[in-house]
């Protein structure tokens, strides 16, 4: 069993910056495929980026060049360096860890990112 615990979400003005960490616990984090997804009330919840076991990475057309995904497998830990924010870059950000070995797909409680124009 895996439990992910999300932070650093808020209210930021648009062109600011903000950086999401997602505390993994209960599993061998660094074999784990990790990544941060976002839901607007409503909608679907789709992939902002995604980092490997091995660290290569992948992002959302909408966010590369403003967002970097990144991990410290000491700390078990990911993170998302969101920069040159836009107001429709709102949504609950989920974290999210997929186990390489077992399959299984863990997902945290989410926390809001609010960006005022």
């Amino acid at each position: 069993q895996v439990q992910l615990v999300e932070s650093g979400g808020g209210l930021v003005q648009a062109g600011g910056s903000l950086r999401l960490s997602c505390a993994a616990s209960g599993s061998i984090f660094s074999r784990n495929s990790m990544g941060w997804y976002r839901q607007v009330s409503g909608k679907r919840r789709d992939l902002v980026a995604r980092i490997s076991s091995n660290g290569s990475t992948r992002y959302a057309d909408s966010v590369k060049g403003r967002f970097t995904i990144s991990r410290d497998n000491a700390k078990n830990t990911v993170y998302l360096q969101m920069n040159s924010l836009k107001p429709e870059d709102t949504a609950v950000y989920y974290c999210n860890a997929e186990d390489i070995v077992s399959l299984l797909v863990y997902w945290g409680q989410g926390t809001q990112v609010t960006v005022s124009s």
